[in-house]
């Protein structure tokens, strides 16, 4: 988006083990998932700390093509290959089984619910003060689409009133 708008993107890490981890009706495969998940999470969270906030998009986005269009499932070599990939120390590697890191995660995750609440997921979005769950959209627009979207969203969002539009998915993912 900073390519088509002139903004600037300040990344916070959300947990979908933490989200959902006491909701009835989770499933206990997509919840043991979203636990596998806080290995690259502390990862994450220990990069952002060393190398500065602008490597968490990187790292988000590697992750994030090996699991949904690889479907590479979270593991230790996953992490190796990730930072190979994007040619980073080996030694956040350790940060993968470091449990204090649990607590940046939850507070960082804690921060971004406190913008829009509970009953959401992830993407949280938030943009001079207003904070919203999604975009959902698949395929993801590009360019010049995705900044009109990007402004849409933010017009409907500004009215105070404004809480959710929401319709029935029809397709899948799709990863492009």
């Amino acid at each position: 988006m900073a390519r088509v708008r002139d903004i600037s993107v300040s990344w916070q890490v959300m947990s979908l083990y933490y989200l959902n981890k006491d909701r009835n009706g989770i499933g206990s495969d997509y919840l043991e998932q979203a636990r596998n998940a806080l290995g690259p999470l502390r990862v994450i969270a220990q990069a952002a700390e060393d190398l500065g906030n602008g490597i968490v998009g990187d790292l988000y986005t590697s992750f994030g093509r090996k699991v949904h269009l690889e479907n590479k499932e979270y593991s230790t070599d996953l992490i190796v290959e990730v930072l190979n990939d994007l040619k980073l120390p080996a030694t956040l590697m350790e940060a993968a089984e470091n449990l204090e890191l649990d607590e940046k995660i939850l507070a960082s995750h804690s921060r971004g619910m406190s913008l829009v609440g509970e009953d959401v997921g992830t993407p949280i979005i938030s943009v001079n003060e207003i904070a919203f769950f999604g975009p959902v959209i698949s395929p993801a627009p590009k360019g010049e689409e995705a900044g009109r979207l990007f402004d849409g969203i933010l017009t409907m969002a500004s009215f105070p009133g404004f809480f959710e539009l929401k319709r029935t998915r029809t397709v899948g993912p799709i990863f492009d």
